[in-house]
């Protein structure tokens, strides 16, 4: 299989029993088998059919801002797009980016061409692919609100288009979420705006982020979904967790939304704080808090 996937994939960029922990923004995790680099979508088109018709395991990687791998690795390849697949192209109103490329980025881009409608994402870690795959959002904007059409691709190879209606976006989900689509390229339309005013935005966002969020530790962001007709960091303060630790995972004592490793934290110590809320807001408010943050490997 690897002999074949160098014909696709130069060796320099297929690293074997690689830590994940160097690719999280929860900086934990064990081995992937092997992380393939990716630099261009062609090799994208090539490498996953590959792997699907061999019944090969593999995870599609962004910026590794929504995950939590597993102590003890992933028996299977991490396809990651972090540091390729970041081309990004204005053209009017309308920006043109790579699944792989920064959602801040492209922000920032946004930014300098006068685009304004996108500065809620100015803070947020992930990458474009990741952030339509699960309707990223911060401070009443989504990326619903600016996403005109998504190239995808089929476990076949095949390339389709889809426009805004047929993404099916909601909170925190896409259609994509529970199908075997993979992102290439994204169409954002914005409106023009004025760059002081885009950046005097962007820096108030910012300002309540570091304000509010426990940016000094390694997390995950928002590690629950807000339950409806609640807010997840309230029911955990309220359920008494604030603080709340096992080994160096620990209940943000800033913002009980957020579970951020100390500095210590094995995968198995976050995954255990993260039930532990569970089953203590639930049995307190009968409130079930859905995570947000994807579960990868073997913990």
């Amino acid at each position: 299989m690897y002999d074949y996937i160098e014909n696709i994939i130069p060796k320099d960029r297929m690293l074997f029993e690689e830590p994940m922990s160097r690719h999280t923004t929860f900086r934990v995790g064990g081995e992937a088998e092997c992380l393939i680099q990716i630099k261009e979508e062609e090799e994208l088109i090539k490498l996953v059919p590959y792997l699907n018709q061999i019944g090969q395991k593999y995870f599609i990687l962004g910026n590794g801002s929504n995950l939590l791998v597993g102590d003890k690795g992933y028996r299977g390849i991490v396809i990651s797009l972090g540091g390729g697949m970041n081309k990004i192209r204005v053209d009017g109103n309308r920006i043109y980016v790579q699944a792989g490329a920064l959602l801040s980025q492209t922000a920032i881009n946004a930014r300098e061409a006068g685009l304004s409608g996108m500065e809620f994402a100015v803070g947020i870690p992930g990458s474009v692919g990741g952030g339509i795959v699960m309707n990223a959002g911060a401070y009443d904007g989504e990326m619903k609100q600016i996403t005109e059409s998504v190239k995808l691709m089929d476990v076949e190879g095949r390339i389709l288009t889809l426009d805004n209606d047929t993404m099916e976006f909601g909170y925190r989900t896409s259609i994509i979420k529970n199908r075997p689509f993979v992102v290439l390229e994204v169409v954002l339309n914005l409106q023009t705006g004025e760059k002081e005013k885009i950046q005097q935005k962007m820096d108030e966002l910012m300002a309540k982020r570091i304000s509010k969020q426990p940016l000094n530790f390694p997390s995950a962001g928002s590690t629950f979904k807000r339950p409806e007709g609640y807010f997840a960091g309230k029911l955990i303060m309220d359920a008494g967790m604030r603080g709340y630790s096992i080994g160096g995972a620990r209940v943000s004592d800033k913002h009980c939304g957020f579970i951020v490793n100390t500095g210590t934290a094995t995968a198995a110590d976050i995954k255990e704080v993260i039930e532990e809320v569970q089953e203590r807001v639930k049995e307190r408010f009968q409130v079930t808090l859905e995570p947000e943050v994807v579960f990868l490997g073997d913990f």
